[in-house]
C-alpha cells in the first residue's frame, strides 16, 4: 500500500534530476512497467519538485541517503538507507525504493513524516529525525 500523508494533503517532495532520470529508466523496465510498486513510486516522482544535484537541501532523503526514522506510534528507532532494488538488503538496513518505506520515504525532509502500513498490515507512522549522509551534500555525484 502506498504511503499515506498524514494531513490530508501528501507533504511536499524534492527529487535531484539525477535521481529522477535513473528512477525513470528504472521503472521503463518492462518487468516493472505494470507492477503496483513501480506505479506507486511513478506517482511520487510525478507530484515532486525536481532539482539539481547541487541544489538539493541537505536535510532531504535521496538515494544512497542514509536516514534516522522515529515510529511515532512507539518511539523505535530506525536507520535505514534508500537503495535501488538490486541494492536492497534488510539485514543492514538498505530499503528499496520500491519498497512502500522507500517510496514513501523519497524526497521527503527531516521532521516530516508519513503514514504507511508495515508488512501484516500493521499501521506505521514514521518521521524522518535526520539524514547521516546524503550523496548531494557530500558532493558524491557519481554513486
Amino acid at each position: 500500500m502506498p504511503a499515506q500523508p498524514t494531513s490530508g494533503l501528501p507533504p511536499s517532495l524534492i527529487v535531484s534530476s539525477r535521481d529522477l532520470a535513473r528512477l525513470e529508466a528504472l521503472l521503463d523496465s518492462p518487468v516493472l512497467s505494470r507492477h503496483p510498486a513501480a506505479l506507486a513510486l511513478m506517482d511520487e516522482l510525478n507530484r515532486a519538485e525536481v532539482l539539481p544535484p547541487d541544489q538539493i537541501p541537505p536535510d532531504v532523503v535521496t538515494m544512497h541517503s542514509r536516514v534516522e526514522c522515529e515510529d511515532v506510534a512507539n518511539g523505535e528507532e530506525h536507520v535505514l538507507t534508500l537503495v535501488y532494488p538490486n541494492e536492497a538488503d534488510v539485514e543492514r538496513g538498505r530499503v528499496s525504493v520500491l519498497a512502500p518505506v522507500g517510496t514513501a520515504l523519497l524526497g521527503l525532509s527531516v521532521g516530516q513524516s508519513i503514514d504507511w502500513q508495515a508488512p501484516g498490515g500493521r499501521p506505521l507512522k514514521l518521521r524522518v529525525k535526520s539524514v547521516r549522509y546524503q550523496p548531494e551534500a557530500a558532493g558524491d555525484f557519481h554513486r
